[in-house]
């Protein structure tokens, strides 16, 4: 932002110094904003303003949708005002009716973004608080006109004033605003490749981001593209659930010339209004670990009934965490590549969980099993903490590619940026890093490196093999060695106390009393010596198998000295003793099975009934990336001589401190 476009955000921030004392600081935006694009509009509509005025007449008689386009064609804009007013002559007796009137005057896309700012209900406090004269003579004297300010200009003062809003209110900060580090970052490394909209005069594109907010990633997307190319054509689409912020975003769009049409308000996740659109970039900072228990019906008869034809084919994640529905949503909307058409890429704001929540199996790994086999994941780069209005919790920014490079096919590139961050000199909510110009360019350039040698020398990225992802969870049974007490009093009296032994015919229950009092043994190492011993101390009453399970549940212990208990000549496992091992895909599981596992527990073998549902290979498939586990540095614990002088001292310390309070 230039000095011009600061100072004229500054003068119209500068509207705020009249709220003061009636209005909360956190309000000032939500009546600052309104009016800027009121003042806006009615500046860009001036040079029609009267040929509008001369079609109301004629269009009052004729159907909604023909006048509407009338207007529009009158007007040489996507939308127009029919009211003969404007800021300077809404007099100051009837003003909050004559107000009223002039926004309703609009067409309905630009009325609807007054509607969602709630701009009635504040109109009506500056009127009750006598300041709506006083705030629209201050407005009317701003010259907005694009003579004055152009499309792009005007869009970086609007962004600046949302900047302010967002930072005068930090406990819902979060709710509205990305940091603008952390969008600049993320735009800048989804659009780092693509030389064409770099370069090229004329070409077109299109952003999307379904978690919208004020507009912050499709606006700078905008900027990033004009800074380098400005005869390329960026066009914008996105979807945003609060009212406010959609109104915000929607404004933000109309100040700078593009389809407002092409945003929209509702639930991306139930309720995708762009169902049939693919575009080039697609960005988000979606929220963190917010459940999705609303929409939970619609998501998961999507998933059922539509698969991989619809938005969620790959698995659904825990109901607690939506996080990774917003990545699948995002992965719909890439375009795939042809000779024309480049392909997508998309850059999403992610917390911890998405990288390992979840075992193999689960929602969450299938979901990653998808994207790295399907070679979509770029990169993955860790931010530091505290970076955001609303949390301080560590964040990644995923990069997604559905045209990677042949040098990153197959790849994915770690970066860890959490120690390149800078203090912030005044903290805004949880917000206390940021990071500079120097690093967002340092991060960008290693993106950008294909040489493996050379990203490794940076010390902070690392390039992985899609498959150094994954893993193979194999059951290891051990065989079932039963060791059994028939005197054992403690035993029979868990026995007793346990339900199904109330269940046993009474005849029963003093029959196996009374042989378990006749062993002579104190301890029996074959379950089948056991049995058959039991049986003919009984006096022929019958040993049904529900009774002797019961039996062999409180008398028996497992001791690897006892004889295998076997069912149809095959070992029984102990399912107390049963355990999963994560064999990397790399390594074959009999060899990894031999060094691992048999050394320790000479007795295991693998379940080779438990197979992948998708490869039919025994063991199932997971995927986890282990971010810090890769980046992990091991800190040597201070010596002992170290430990005991510190606390020498802070005793030394304590006792000084003691001293003064008793002399």
């Amino acid at each position: 932002m230039n000095a011009n476009t600061s100072s004229l955000a500054g003068l119209i921030w500068s509207v705020a110094d009249l709220l003061r004392g009636d209005f909360k600081q956190s309000q000032y935006g939500r009546i600052i904003l309104p009016f800027t694009v009121l003042r806006r509009l009615e500046c860009v509509l001036a040079p029609t303003k009267d040929k509008v005025l001369g079609m109301v007449d004629t269009t009052k008689s004729m159907p909604e949708e023909a006048a509407n386009k009338l207007l529009l064609n009158a007007a040489s804009q996507s939308f127009y005002n029919t009211s003969k007013l404007d800021l300077s002559k809404l007099g100051e007796t009837q003003i909050w009716d004559n107000l009223d009137a002039y926004v309703r005057a609009f067409s309905p896309d630009a009325r609807e973004i007054f509607e969602h700012f709630a701009f009635e209900k504040f109109i009506t406090e500056l009127d009750k608080a006598d300041l709506l004269y006083k705030v629209v003579q201050k407005f009317a004297h701003f010259d907005l006109s694009p003579e004055a300010v152009d499309n792009y200009h005007m869009g970086l003062v609007f962004e600046d004033l949302i900047r302010r809003f967002a930072e005068s209110s930090n406990e819902t900060a979060g709710e509205h605003f990305t940091p603008r580090d952390i969008v600049r970052l993320t735009t800048s490394l989804v659009f780092a490749t693509d030389d064409d909209a770099l370069t090229k005069p004329g070409v077109i594109r299109s952003i999307y981001d379904p978690t919208a907010g004020t507009g912050g990633f499709l606006s700078c997307g905008m900027e990033y593209l004009h800074e380098l190319n400005d005869k390329a054509v960026l066009k914008t689409f996105g979807q945003e659930l609060n009212p406010e912020s959609y109104a915000i975003c929607k404004a933000d769009m109309l100040i700078k010339g593009q389809e407002i049409s092409n945003i929209k308000l509702g639930n991306t996740l139930s309720n995708d209004q762009l169902p049939g659109n693919r575009f080039d970039y697609c960005l988000s900072n979606p929220p963190f670990g917010v459940d999705w228990k609303k929409v939970e019906k619609t998501i998961k008869d999507e998933h059922t009934l539509r698969g991989y034809d619809g938005r969620f084919g790959p698995g659904l994640p825990r109901v607690s965490d939506g996080s990774l529905l917003f990545l699948m949503h995002l992965i719909s909307k890439m375009q795939q590549p042809t000779v024309e058409i480049p392909g997508s890429r998309i850059g999403i704001i992610l917390n911890g969980s998405p990288l390992f929540t979840g075992g193999a199996g689960s929602g969450e790994s299938e979901i990653r099993r998808y994207i790295l086999e399907q070679d979509l994941l770029d990169a993955i780069i860790a931010l530091p903490t505290d970076m955001f209005y609303n949390t301080g919790i560590a964040t990644y920014i995923w990069v997604l590619s559905n045209h990677k490079p042949a040098q990153r096919k197959n790849k994915v590139l770690l970066v860890n940026a959490a120690d390149l961050h800078s203090p912030m000199r005044k903290s805004l909510g949880s917000k206390r890093k940021y990071l500079n110009d120097d690093v967002l360019e340092q991060l960008v350039s290693l993106y950008s490196r294909y040489d493996e040698a050379e990203i490794e020398q940076s010390g902070i990225a690392k390039l992985f093999s899609t498959r150094d992802f994954g893993y193979r969870r194999i059951t290891v049974e051990r065989p079932l060695k039963l060791a059994f007490y028939p005197h054992d009093a403690d035993r029979i009296e868990a026995m007793k106390a346990d339900k199904p032994w109330a269940k046993l015919d009474g005849t029963l229950q003093s029959a196996v009393l009374t042989a378990l009092g006749r062993f002579t043994a104190e301890k029996l190492l074959s379950r089948d010596q056991f049995k058959k011993a039991l049986v003919a101390q009984m006096d022929g009453i019958k040993l049904p198998a529900p009774a002797f399970k019961l039996i062999c549940k409180h008398i028996g212990e497992q001791d690897d000295a006892a004889e295998v208990c076997k069912t149809k000549g095959q070992p029984e496992p102990n399912p107390d003793l049963r355990d999963n091992e994560n064999v990397p895909l790399s390594e074959n599981i009999d060899d990894y099975f031999a060094r691992e596992v048999l050394p320790h527990v000479p007795d295991a073998w693998i379940d080779t009934g438990k197979t992948d549902e998708l490869d039919g290979q025994v063991g199932i498939v997971g995927y986890e990336i282990p971010f810090n586990r890769h980046f992990y540095q091991y800190q040597p614990p201070r010596s002992l001589e170290v430990i005991d002088a510190d606390l020498d001292a802070v005793s030394k310390e304590i006792m000084a401190m003691l001293a003064e309070v008793h002399s």
